[in-house]
């Protein structure tokens, strides 16, 4: 394992996954690698323990409703040795809504995880614990979805107690 810059990073990144590897950007210097979600867990086993990627301070989803494919899936990676950051994005398409945990990458991915599922429905294939974080167990939809109601799935149930 090694402490490197992004820029050198991103290369060990495209020369291991060349074909994995969907598209680079950086902006206002921070870098964003696009790769498939078919190969996100050895992307991220190869950025903690080749590239010295060793905390996943976030991971989120994000809504593109009427852009194809619908939803990001984010990993923001830090280096702790070189001080660097990192940003994985994974596509996924609406019909197929799910991508291989990397809980065993990371441990604290269980919890963002989870909070991803919750609040956008993607699932999280092979993750120890799937099930709601925020929300109730039976509670309808996944309102960070820019389809979802924004007055929530029941608001005709609560009209006559909310006045």
């Amino acid at each position: 394992m090694e402490d490197m810059s992004e820029q050198a990073a991103v290369a060990k990144l495209k020369e291991k996954f060349s074909s994995s590897v969907l598209d680079v950007a950086e902006y206002r210097g921070e870098t964003t690698v696009v790769v498939k979600k078919e190969d996100i867990v050895d992307v991220c086993t190869f950025a903690k323990e080749q590239l010295g990627y060793n905390f996943l301070s976030d991971l989120c989803g994000v809504d593109y409703l009427g852009s194809s494919p619908r939803f990001m899936v984010v990993y923001n990676l830090y280096s702790i040795g070189s001080k660097s950051r990192l940003r994985l994005k994974v596509p996924v398409e609406e019909s197929d809504a799910q991508v291989s945990t990397v809980s065993g990458v990371w441990g604290t991915a269980n919890w963002h995880e989870r909070e991803t599922w919750d609040l956008y429905g993607i699932r999280f294939e092979g993750h120890p614990d799937l099930r709601r974080i925020l929300l109730a167990e039976d509670w309808k939809g996944h309102p960070l979805r820019k389809d979802y109601p924004l007055q929530g799935p029941d608001r005709e149930l609560y009209q006559g107690r909310l006045s």
